[in-house]
């Protein structure tokens, strides 16, 4: 059996003390996705990011017993076409000894049930091409795939560039 099948599992809202094992969960999520070198998120950056006067950042853990084993970080984002907001979620995960036992689908069950509560039309995120173990979760919960659209993303040098272009 799997610890979640075995131990009593909530899903809520983050609070500002499972900050330090949110940042570690994000930080297996990097590994996991090859691109541990990528991850540079402190518990500060997070704390600020999602208790801040006005955060723009949210969130959601899965917990264990008492122990936090997974993750939902989500923000607002606005369809113009349905004139209401939606939640994008940037990252979910759940560590791999807890997958298998329904945490990631409690963590967006949660948040469609965020949706439904606020009024928002859309859950929406993006998929890494060779994840097909997320992949085939996602379908299985009915999620579409939005292969009619390519991610385009600008940072570093060239942000600065295009910045200093105005």
């Amino acid at each position: 059996m799997k610890k979640a099948e075995t131990e009593s599992t909530v899903v809520r809202p983050v609070a500002e003390s499972d900050v330090n094992a949110v940042v570690a969960l994000v930080h297996e999520l990097a590994a996991y996705e090859r691109a541990s070198n990528q991850c540079r998120l402190t518990p500060a950056q997070l704390r600020t990011a999602l208790f801040s006067e006005e955060p723009a950042l949210f969130g959601h853990v899965a917990e264990v017993g008492c122990e936090v084993v997974g993750f939902a970080l989500w923000f607002r984002n606005f369809s113009t076409w349905d004139g209401v907001h939606g939640i994008y979620l940037e990252d979910l995960f759940v560590r791999m000894d807890h997958r298998g036992c329904g945490l990631g689908r409690a963590l967006l069950a949660e948040l469609a049930a965020e949706c439904v509560r606020r009024g928002y039309s859309r859950l929406q995120w993006w998929a890494l091409d060779w994840n097909e173990p997320a992949i085939g979760f996602y379908r299985s919960i009915g999620a579409e795939a939005m292969d009619d659209w390519t991610v385009y993303r600008i940072t570093g040098r060239t942000l600065a560039a295009l910045a200093s272009d105005r």
